[in-house]
C-alpha cells in the first residue's frame, strides 16, 4: 500500500526548489481578501482568477512579512495540451489554470502538487480515472514541467457513473461501494465483467478478465456518462456463479459439503452467493411442517431408506405407491422435505441435483 504523507519532505523540498527558481511565490492574501474579490468578480459577471497581488513582491518583503502564507505556483505562458486515450487531444489557456495554491498555510501539499510529485517519485507512465479529474490534469502537468521533468506521461479519463435514475452516483448510494457489492454476494469476477462493459462495446455479454485482456481496448470507451444498473450486475453475477469451478463455489458457500451443483441449479430463482446461502440452509436445516407435519413424518420415513431411481417419475411412484398419500398432501410435504419451502422450482427439475442428498435430508 501507499501512504501519501510519508512524502511530506519531498513535497517540500520541490515547493522549495519552484519558489528559488522563481517559479512560484509566497501569497499572503487572506481568505477574507480572496473572498471579497470572487464576490466582486461574480458582481460583474466574470471567473475569478488570481490577479497576483503578491506574484511580484520583493525578496525583502516577502522576508519581513510576518502573516501566513501559502505558496503558489506561477500559471503557464503557454496553451497547455494533452492527449486523452478516450476523449482525445485536449488544451486548456493559461487563465484557466490560473496561479494555483500548490502548499496551504500548515506547509502540506494541495492535492494536485502532492499527486504530481509522488507521480514523478514512482514513475507513472500511464494515469487512469474519473472525468471529474479532467481538470486537474494540466495543473499536474504544469507541476511537473516546471520541476523539469520530462517524461510523458498518458491519460484515460472513465465517463462518470450515473444512478438507475440517471444522476452521478454518490459514495452515500450502498452499491456505489465494491465492499458492499462482495458483502452482498456478488463475485469479484462479475463486478470486473460489469465494470469492463459500462459505457464500452464488448465481443459478448459474458466473460472472464483473462479472457477481456485479450480483446480490451480503452480507447473504445464511450465519452458519454454510464448508468449503473443493479438487475444488469445480478444477472450477470448468475451466469458467474455458474461459471466458477464447484470446488470454489463450495468454498465460497462455506457449508462443508458439496453443494455446488445444487448452487447451480437454483440460480434460477437466486441471484448472489449470499442468496445461495440463504437456500441451502433452508434445504439442509430444521423445517417448519406447518399443517403437513403428519403427511411430513410419512414421507421422511420411506425417504430414509428409498431407493434413490435415475428417473424422477419412477422414484416418485415409488413414495406415492408406498405413502399412500396423493395430491396436494403428497407433493407440498414432499416439496418441504426437500427445499425447506412451500414454493420453488419443479420436482422434476430439482431431483437429479437433490437425490443424493434425500436420505440424509429425511433424517433432519
Amino acid at each position: 500500500y501507499y501512504i501519501q504523507s510519508e512524502n511530506l519532505k519531498f513535497h517540500r523540498q520541490m515547493a522549495l526548489k519552484l519558489i528559488s527558481e522563481k517559479k512560484a511565490f509566497a501569497c499572503f492574501c487572506t481568505e477574507e481578501e480572496l473572498e471579497a474579490k470572487k464576490e466582486l468578480a461574480k458582481k460583474q459577471g466574470k471567473a475569478y482568477r488570481y490577479d497576483g497581488t503578491c506574484e511580484k513582491l520583493a525578496d525583502i518583503d516577502v522576508l519581513e512579512c510576518e502573516k501566513p502564507f501559502v505558496i503558489r505556483l506561477k500559471k503557464p505562458t503557454h496553451t497547455m495540451k494533452f492527449t486523452d486515450f478516450i476523449k482525445g487531444e485536449l488544451s486548456f489557456e493559461p487563465e484557466n489554470i490560473d496561479s494555483f495554491v500548490i502548499m496551504r498555510t500548515d506547509k502540506t501539499p494541495t492535492y494536485n502538487f502532492a499527486c504530481a510529485v509522488d507521480d514523478m517519485l514512482e514513475n507513472v507512465t500511464c494515469i487512469i480515472r474519473g472525468e471529474d479529474h479532467v481538470s486537474n490534469t494540466p495543473k499536474q502537468e504544469h507541476i511537473r514541467a516546471s520541476l523539469d521533468y520530462n517524461k510523458a506521461i498518458t491519460y484515460a479519463h472513465l465517463p462518470i457513473i450515473l444512478n438507475e435514475e440517471g444522476v452521478k452516483m454518490s459514495k452515500r448510494e450502498a452499491h456505489s461501494s465494491v465492499k458492499w457489492l462482495l458483502e452482498s454476494g456478488i463475485l469479484p469476477s462479475a463486478i470486473a465483467n460489469y465494470l469492463i462493459m459500462l459505457g464500452n462495446k464488448t465481443p459478448c455479454e459474458i466473460f472472464t478478465l483473462e479472457e477481456a485482456i485479450k480483446w480490451f481496448d480503452i480507447s473504445k470507451v464511450s465519452k458519454a456518462p454510464a448508468r449503473f444498473d443493479l438487475k444488469k450486475l445480478l444477472q450477470i453475477n448468475r451466469e458467474h456463479i455458474k461459471m466458477i469451478k464447484d470446488d470454489e463455489l463450495n468454498k465460497t458457500l462455506d457449508l462443508n459439503k458439496d453443494l455446488a451443483q445444487l448452487a447451480k441449479f437454483y440460480t434460477q430463482e437466486a441471484s448472489t452467493t449470499k442468496e445461495l446461502k440463504e437456500k441451502m440452509r433452508a434445504i439442509f436445516n430444521t423445517k417448519d411442517f406447518g399443517e403437513f407435519e403428519t403427511e411430513c413424518k410419512i414421507l421422511k420415513e420411506l425417504l430414509k431408506d428409498i431407493e434413490l431411481f435415475e428417473n424422477y417419475e419412477d422414484f416418485k411412484n415409488e413414495l406415492l405407491s408406498k405413502s399412500g398419500l396423493k395430491g396436494k398432501k403428497f407433493f407440498m410435504p414432499l416439496r418441504i422435505i426437500l427445499t425447506g419451502n412451500i414454493h420453488g422450482p419443479e420436482l422434476s427439475d430439482l431431483y437429479p441435483y437433490i437425490k443424493n442428498f434425500i436420505h440424509e435430508l429425511a433424517r433432519i
